[in-house]
């Protein structure tokens, strides 16, 4: 397996989602609207699996339940959820280039003067040319009703915790679930980031995976460990390389917290956190009601105790996992090529090496030549494995071509129908990651696919 140097595989990653339909910048063709991106056809796919791998992982269980919260909500869930009050960033202006930057990560950005390509904004801030720092709060505002008024005022939500939180008794009640239980949820969020960077690692929309786990809080501390170990799992059984993973344990902790832990994924840029396991003791809950007036609790009908639980918060971004997901597969490795005159000479194959049931096409399928009737044979393959899997059709170009455009795709299976077809019914199934080869008769290709693809 190949190791591209870090300096150069982010700038391959970027090339190769837009050249490959993963990954587009917004409104492009209006010059782009920074922060934002747009997920095409193989993307699009990429984040389906990745999301619905998730799912089932979380919710296809007896004590976590689904929901799917709205984008706006009360703001007063805000205020109570302390984003009103804290969840701000300290933001500093250049006055000679205007540019805006977080104070707190001055040392990690270059000066907004194009003139001055490659220096340190930190330059800047040393010769005294940005202001004083002022706090700004990240989230999107809008209204609703016909006035843009005060009270009409309401906000993107910045994450999708808290629609699980002012919806804990409706689970309950609706559910009849007892403590220990969950309740997951994917959706998008808006944060107005002072500075975007890193491609899709910093974006102004993006999703999320949560799943909140409300406890007795006796035991906190067994929860919180549980978590953090499958979660952890999770990404090691959809093939994230363990040497590219670590856990990073807060000491400074958010004001809802009592314990916190990231896991972090090594990006080309260098180590960034894809997930969150928190133990938000009662904090949001307790906040709930004392905003709302509605008392948010439990009753165990064992101990005949009362009492609001704890909860423990996974926090995974979607679109984050994406990206390392993305990160994780990409490869370059010298291989041997045929010629056309028989002799060989050395290519670099740049591979996407995803866990098959991640991976946005699972079967591509070709005919050798478009004669003899191959392309027929090829065509009905074709039609009856998309009742299945998402399938791919390419008779363009030579084979080996066909399996280098599937390779940065990241396809796990080729299939090949040629001459020995038509006499004895086999086709060729090649696989991405190791190049062989093999033989199966076209009658057990789903079969075939479905032992390969299952988790």
């Amino acid at each position: 397996m190949g190791t591209p140097a870090k300096s150069d595989t982010a700038e391959k990653i970027v090339s190769l989602s837009k050249r490959r339909g993963f990954i587009f910048q917004s409104s492009e063709i209006y010059g782009g609207l920074n922060g934002c991106y747009d997920y095409g056809p193989l993307g699009v796919e990429l984040l389906r699996n990745i999301k619905e791998a998730w799912w089932k992982e979380m919710t296809y269980r007896e004590d976590i339940e689904g929901i799917d919260a709205s984008i706006l909500m009360h703001p007063r869930v805000w205020e109570a959820s302390g984003h009103v009050e804290h969840f701000t960033d300290p933001m500093v202006d250049c006055k000679e280039c205007k540019a805006r930057f977080r104070e707190d990560q001055i040392g990690e950005l270059e000066c907004g003067n194009k003139a001055y390509k490659g220096r340190k904004a930190l330059k800047c801030m040393e010769e005294g040319k940005f202001t004083e720092a002022r706090n700004f709060n990240l989230m999107f505002k809008t209204h609703i009703g016909p006035l843009e008024e005060s009270s009409a005022v309401v906000f993107l939500r910045p994450e999708t915790a808290q629609g699980i939180y002012v919806n804990f008794s409706n689970v309950k009640d609706s559910s009849r679930q007892k403590l220990p239980f969950g309740i997951a949820q994917i959706g998008k969020a808006f944060r107005n980031e002072i500075n975007t960077k890193n491609f899709l690692f910093r974006t102004r929309e993006f999703e999320q995976m949560e799943m909140q786990y409300f406890i007795d809080p006796k035991e906190d501390e067994r929860f919180f460990e549980y978590w953090r170990g499958e979660r952890l799992g999770w990404f090691k059984k959809y093939g994230m390389r363990p040497e590219r993973l670590k856990l990073h344990v807060h000491e400074k902790l958010a004001h809802y917290a009592k314990a916190a832990v990231d896991i972090e994924y090594e990006f080309p840029f260098g180590w960034g956190e894809i997930e969150g396991i928190h133990n938000r003791t009662d904090y949001d809950l307790k906040r709930h009601t004392e905003f709302s007036g509605k008392k948010i609790e439990y009753f165990d009908d064992q101990t005949k105790e009362r009492y609001t639980p704890y909860v423990i918060e996974t926090s995974a971004g979607a679109s984050r996992s994406f990206f390392a997901f993305l990160c994780n597969a990409y490869d370059e490795e010298e291989v041997t090529k045929q010629n056309d005159d028989g002799s060989t000479s050395s290519e670099t194959r740049t591979v996407l090496r995803f866990h098959p049931a991640l991976a946005p096409v699972k079967v591509a399928v070709f005919p050798l030549v478009n004669r003899d009737g191959m392309q027929d044979i090829a065509h009905n393959i074709n039609d009856d494995l998309r009742r299945k899997f998402k399938s791919f059709y390419d008779d363009s170009g030579a084979v080996g071509r066909r399996y280098r455009r599937q390779d940065e795709c990241g396809t796990p299976f080729c299939i090949t129908v040629d001459s020995e077809t038509l006499y004895d019914n086999t086709v060729t199934v090649r696989e991405r990651d190791s190049m062989n080869q093999e033989r199966i008769n076209k009658d057990n290709i789903v079969d075939y696919l479905k032992g390969k693809l299952e988790v």
